[in-house]
Formats: C-alpha cells, sequence, structure tokens
C-alpha cells in the first residue's frame, strides 16, 4: 500500500475513516483545486475562501464514516455539497444581503449575450461581483442545478424572491458582458 495515488475514491475513504493519514491527503490533492472553484463561486475574498475551504476539509473528514459510495463520482458529489453548505452558511453567518420579494411579474431578461470570446476568469469575476444574494441564487441555480423551490427552503426565502434574484442576476451579468465586449471590440 505504498503508492495511494492509484486506489479509488471507495478504498481510499476506508483508510480514511481508519484514521489513515496518507490516504487523507490523497483525498485532498486529488479534490483540493476543483473543491476550490466551486468554493470561489460563492466566496470572493481568498483569505475567507481558504477558511471556508479549511472548515469544509474538517467536515469532510471528520464526516467521512457516515459517507456511503455510490459508484464513481459519489465522493465528489458528496463533497461539492459540503463545500456549498459551508459557504452559504459563511455568506449567512458574514454577508449582509436582502432578498427582495416580488409577487409581481418579473419580466424576462433580454436575449442571453453570447460569452464566445470572454475569458473565463473574467466570466468568474463577474459573477463573483454580483450583490451577495444575486450571487447566491445564481449559483445555486446555474451550477447547483437547484430549482426555485429547493433555493427556497436552502435560503428561507420565497420562491418568487428566488426567481426575482436569479432573474437580476442574469440581467446584471447580460449587461456587464455588453459592457466587456463593447470596450474589448478589437482584442
Amino acid at each position: 500500500m505504498s503508492d495511494y495515488g492509484k486506489y479509488g475514491d471507495d478504498i481510499l475513504v476506508g483508510l480514511c475513516t481508519r484514521g489513515d493519514g496518507r490516504a487523507m491527503k490523497v483525498i485532498y490533492d486529488r479534490y483540493v483545486e476543483y473543491l476550490s472553484a466551486v468554493c470561489a463561486r460563492y466566496i470572493s475574498g481568498d483569505d475567507d475562501r481558504k477558511d471556508v475551504l479549511q472548515e469544509s476539509f474538517v467536515r469532510i473528514f471528520t464526516s467521512l464514516d457516515k459517507f456511503c459510495f455510490r459508484g464513481e463520482g459519489s465522493l465528489k458529489a458528496w463533497m461539492i455539497r459540503i463545500v456549498v453548505n459551508e459557504s452559504l452558511r459563511f455568506l449567512k453567518k458574514n454577508t449582509s444581503y436582502d432578498f427582495i420579494d416580488y409577487d409581481s411579474k418579473i419580466p424576462d431578461v433580454p436575449e442571453e449575450p453570447e460569452i464566445d470570446g470572454i475569458p473565463d476568469d473574467v466570466i468568474n469575476e463577474m459573477i463573483l461581483s454580483l450583490p451577495p444574494g444575486y450571487r447566491m441564487v445564481f449559483n445555486l441555480y446555474v451550477f447547483g442545478n437547484k430549482s426555485h423551490k429547493e433555493i427556497s427552503k436552502m435560503l428561507n426565502i420565497g420562491e418568487s424572491s428566488s426567481a426575482s434574484q436569479l432573474s437580476r442576476a442574469k440581467a446584471l451579468l447580460s449587461k456587464r458582458v455588453k459592457e466587456y465586449k463593447a470596450t474589448h471590440k478589437n482584442d
């Protein structure tokens, strides 16, 4: 058992639950970059992101005995859920955000702008610069594939509030994409 990197997640989880530090290091190294990117969708500051990621890994490693392996990718999905939940917990505790609940019909966002040609890091910065409430709903809906009903339960807001936050996030992103394209026509 000298080359732990060759082991699958199922074997590594079993070793971790028995306190094997080398197996924990392999899991950490295998997923830290991806989970950091997930965390970055929610948390904008580097120090805060590192803190949330550290808390997430503490929760992951102390909860592995509750994890049930369901095939390839199940560990990653489970860890993503923990990172998202830790990110939301951090934001709820440390960020003031307003969720505006509108019962009126939410206007449709004009046609979504084409983002081809815009670097990924610029798009990520646009998302990170959204107001916290917009950003949480946008990330949960777009990247987390959550419904407005699920989001409303997670954030303790109304479904219409979730829908309005998403609509406003999309409108703001659309505006920023158009502004970026207008200022970078010749790039």
